[in-house]
């Protein structure tokens, strides 16, 4: 049994996690702290954080499924196979890297993440006027945007719309249903992993499951309401934010 204000800290963790998946991604920056305060190594917080943001993700993904479309010729059943073994991959990798190692690593997986957050957007318009690139390209990129979902996952939705932008020239609305997709292949992937591995924790994880499954809910009905602007910077000081506390963590 675990105490009230745990559970309840896990619920509330969990709804602003869905809440901010709904609206933009990100929802791993509120969710991983919070396993961490709650006393979880690192790497079985990130499963943990993963495995209950699955069935949002899950659910987002169904929402948008009549806006499937190929990307520059490349169908997205290849894409979300391509995205499943690299999720597999991925959380494999995670599985066998040490607690402390995974403890000086994420530091910097956030810091791109914000990165990422901050610059994506200007950097793939900068490339795309300059690069042609081909289908190859994409399939090789989708294969490394799956390892990293299962891996960690932070700001890959992001990432995802970025390097869709740049590799396939479409609009970030666009992209709105195969990006939404593709993190929940990877999240699939790596969640049947990580369960395997016995690297959940249930006690922890089911009720930030419940709490996001209601963020998610309200978080999409919220954000027909907020500025893309207003999603955006709120995502930016909790990642920033959040990569502060874990470079202090790790190496204060």
């Amino acid at each position: 049994m675990i105490s009230l204000t745990t559970g309840l800290l896990a619920v509330a963790a969990g709804f602003v996690g869905g809440a901010m998946n709904a609206l933009a991604g990100g929802g791993t920056f509120a969710t991983l702290p919070s396993l961490l305060a709650l006393g979880l190594p690192a790497n079985t917080a990130n499963a943990t954080s993963n495995v209950a943001l699955l069935p949002g993700a899950g659910t987002s993904a169904w929402a948008f499924r009549d806006e499937l479309a190929p990307l520059s010729g490349v169908s997205i059943r290849t894409l979300a196979a391509i995205t499943f073994i690299g999720g597999l991959a991925g959380s494999v990798l995670l599985v066998l890297t040490p607690s402390r190692a995974f403890d000086f690593i994420i530091p910097w997986l956030v810091l791109y993440a914000f990165v990422v957050l901050a610059f994506g957007k200007r950097a793939a318009a900068w490339l795309h006027e300059r690069v042609t690139i081909g289908r190859q390209t994409l399939l090789t990129a989708q294969m490394l945007l799956g390892i990293y979902g299962g891996y960690f996952g932070g700001g890959v939705g992001l990432m995802t719309t970025a390097t869709y932008g740049l590799l396939a020239g479409h609009s970030p609305r666009e992209l709105f249903a195969p990006r939404t997709l593709m993190l929940a292949v990877a999240n699939l992937a790596a969640a049947i992993v990580f369960v395997i591995a016995g690297m959940v924790r249930w006690w922890a994880c089911l009720p930030m499951l419940g709490g996001a499954v209601i963020g998610g809910w309200a978080g999409a009905h919220v954000g027909k309401k907020l500025p893309a602007s207003a999603v955006r910077i709120w995502t930016l000081l909790v990642t920033g934010a959040t990569t502060i506390v874990f470079f202090a963590r790790a190496y204060g």
